[in-house]
């Protein structure tokens, strides 16, 4: 699981960049616009990055901060975002203005991010309203402390494997909240642990 990339930026795409580490491996890192924005040929950038593994291919996506990366998360757990949706929504809107639709129960706004009908909105609101409440304004604190262990890395890779493995955020985080000091244990603790909680569920 590849949870971050240090790297030269060697190249600049509409859609992604190429990050080349010091090994000399090249990362090709879908991002959102707004990142890519920020970015520059020659430059070295850390990314936040996320491993999407299909039929036909292995895909990342990054991100240049921590409040997009936990959103990203976040909206995968919405029943039918896959990756390219939820990037195309972080590339329409910043996470305090998605956070606010929600809260405020705005479909007029969510209906006009790519990739979002009227269905896909009125899920958003159904699945994420609870999960929102309290985030806002501050995010990068609020929402990084208390939904994901305050952004460890090994909690973020933890997580993103779990997802790998078809589970939600909605089942993901009350089992992680069962976990004794989580966000003190590795990725590959966390994760045997939230597994077995899951399986003495069935």
């Amino acid at each position: 699981m590849i949870g971050s990339i240090k790297g030269k930026v060697a190249y600049l795409a509409n859609e992604y960049c190429l990050l080349e580490t010091n090994s000399g491996v090249g990362y090709r890192v879908f991002m959102p616009a707004a990142h890519l924005g920020q970015l520059a040929v020659g430059i070295e950038a850390r990314v936040h990055t996320y491993m999407a593994v299909r039929e036909d291919a292995i895909l990342l996506f990054g991100f240049l901060n921590q409040e997009y990366y936990n959103l990203f998360l976040l909206l995968l757990g919405v029943s039918g975002v896959g990756p390219k949706v939820a990037l195309g929504i972080l590339s329409a809107v910043k996470p305090d203005d998605f956070y606010l639709a929600v809260q405020s129960r705005d479909l007029k706004v969510l209906t006009k991010l790519p990739g979002i009908g009227k269905k896909t909105a009125e899920r958003l609101l159904l699945e994420l309203k609870d999960k929102v409440g309290g985030i806002g304004g501050d995010s990068d604190s609020g929402f990084a402390d208390t939904a994901f262990g305050g952004g460890s890395a090994a909690v973020d890779e933890a997580i993103e494997a779990l997802c790998a493995l078809g589970y939600s955020n909605s089942e993901i985080m009350p089992a992680l909240k069962q976990i004794p000091n989580y966000a003190e244990l590795s990725s590959e603790v966390i994760i045997k642990q939230a597994l077995k909680l899951f399986a003495g569920r069935k």
